[in-house]
């Protein structure tokens, strides 16, 4: 009988432990660093979503509004996807660009009485052609903690890396938007054609080459080369002493 007791009392108590950690992790706040050398991120869309939602999916077909979003930075599509911008959904956290080495600090979220419990992220790696980077359906940590994890950049599969500053950037037309860093087209020729993945698949990161003339490319293979990953993400759920309402 006392042992009955005993384990009762202490599934009670896990029970009541593990019902704290998911009422407090509803508060929590995401922090995003762009750890490339000259890779600028278009404004980021950050999203608390349920299971259901997804911006993007790899080995799948990109959808229109991820399209308008790698080929351009364009985030209105996916926005109206996950129904709006509120609180759990942040659009432009960074004011604008986000620079090599730039960091979004504290994006706070309150998913409380909502079963957004899965936390997404784009925006487009710029230059490129229709490269971002990306977090898909991360299941949020439900006990107070800081969590780190490193994105990956990703290729929407509907442009061809042809590597030309030609002013670009709607969906539809080939080229990639002007450099933000100020390195201007070269009248390169084409480093490449139709990928042969036309699905959402891990990016090959930029080829570039040496010739500030001329060339396949019109980027520098000494500036502009990355290779995986391309960000940090840092997600600081809160303890309820450390929460906050907004």
């Amino acid at each position: 009988m006392v042992k009955i007791l005993l384990k009762t009392l202490f599934a009670v108590m896990v029970g009541s432990v593990l019902s704290m950690g998911q009422a407090v992790a509803a508060e929590f706040t995401v922090t995003v660093k762009n750890l490339t050398n000259a890779i600028y991120f278009t404004p980021l869309l950050i999203t608390a979503h349920d299971g259901d939602t997804h911006l993007f999916e790899t080995g799948s077909p990109a959808s229109a509004a991820l399209q308008a979003m790698a080929e351009g930075g364009d985030i209105d599509g996916l926005i109206e996807m996950v129904g709006g911008e509120d609180r759990d959904t942040k659009a432009n956290p960074a004011g604008g660009l986000l620079a090599p080495g730039g960091i979004v600090s504290d994006v706070y979220f309150n998913t409380k009485r909502t079963r957004n419990r899965y936390l997404s992220l784009t925006a487009m790696l710029l230059p490129t052609n229709d490269g971002f980077v990306g977090l898909d359906s991360l299941r949020i940590p439900r006990i107070p903690g800081i969590y780190r994890y490193y994105l990956v950049g990703y290729d929407a599969g509907t442009e061809a890396n042809d590597e030309l500053i030609t002013g670009g950037g709607a969906p539809g037309v080939a080229g990639i938007p002007a450099d933000p860093g100020g390195n201007a087209g070269s009248g390169g020729s084409g480093v490449a054609g139709a990928d042969i993945n036309s699905t959402v698949h891990i990016h090959r990161g930029v080829i570039g080459d040496n010739d500030p003339g001329g060339g396949t490319s019109d980027l520098d293979s000494t500036i502009h080369r990355w290779l995986n990953p391309v960000a940090e993400v840092i997600i600081d759920v809160h303890s309820r002493r450390h929460g906050r309402d907004k």
